[in-house]
């Protein structure tokens, strides 16, 4: 099971969002999506940007990252 949940790291990520407007991220595939790249970038070298433990896996980090808003998720727009 991942914890956060997927909707709890959705409520995270639109948490910006102001009220009316449409929500950054609407499912769990967008999440997945964001989560994977970030993960793939973080095997490729990239240094992440929140504080792992020994042996941590890149999707568990790109989860931390995301939960403690240090990621951010954008629109195709911006």
């Amino acid at each position: 099971m991942l914890h956060p949940s997927y909707s709890d790291l959705m409520k995270v990520v639109n948490s910006g969002v102001e009220e009316g407007n449409e929500p950054i991220v609407s499912s769990r595939y967008s999440i997945v999506m964001a989560l994977s790249k970030r993960a793939r970038q973080l095997i490729d070298g990239e240094e992440p940007m929140v504080e792992t433990l020994d042996g941590q896996k890149p999707l568990t980090t790109a989860i931390d990252e995301l939960n403690q808003e240090k990621l951010r998720i954008v629109n195709e727009e911006e």
